[in-house]
């Protein structure tokens, strides 16, 4: 098993609107990223966990963890005129642009934030893709040791 940093936001797509989704699952669309993709297309695989983070937010951080229950496929959005991820470049034959379905496994007990993992970023979580100067990607793998960590953080009480 792999596991994952999935961003998004919460204005967007957040853990509600998971937990309000059918089997608590969805696809995780609208990638358009080509490493990111990459991960969606070739990486993922079916039991991998994820860490469901908001960005672009007063106080980014880990809210949930989810699950891949169906690995890589063609995004449908690249494809529909309608859609705000419609790419007119995309070719149904050659897929430019692929995403995963996702399960809502749990809501964290609290937000692990942005802060709070920075805290151990010269120990604890060295090498955190997330955690990298300049990062932006909204997929990231995350190391057995550091999700363990992570999890670790969410029993404590958060910090104020």
């Amino acid at each position: 098993m792999h596991y994952w940093l999935m961003k998004t936001e919460p204005g967007t797509f957040g853990v509600e609107q998971l937990a309000a989704a059918q089997h608590h699952t969805t696809g995780w669309d609208g990638v358009r990223n080509y490493q990111a993709r990459n991960m969606l297309r070739d990486q993922m695989k079916k039991g991998d966990q994820a860490f469901m983070y908001y960005s672009s937010t007063e106080v980014p951080g880990i809210v949930a963890i989810m699950e891949v229950v169906r690995e890589g496929y063609p995004d449908p959005t690249a494809f529909d005129r309608r859609h705000e991820h419609y790419d007119a470049q995309s070719d149904r034959r050659n897929p430019r642009w692929f995403m995963v379905d996702v399960q809502l496994k749990r809501r964290l007990a609290h937000t692990v934030t942005l802060p709070e993992l920075r805290a151990h970023a010269a120990r604890e979580l060295k090498g955190m893709v997330l955690l990298r100067p300049g990062n932006r990607l909204s997929v990231t793998p995350v190391e057995s040791a550091h999700w363990k960590f992570i999890l670790a953080l969410e029993s404590r009480a958060p910090s104020t």
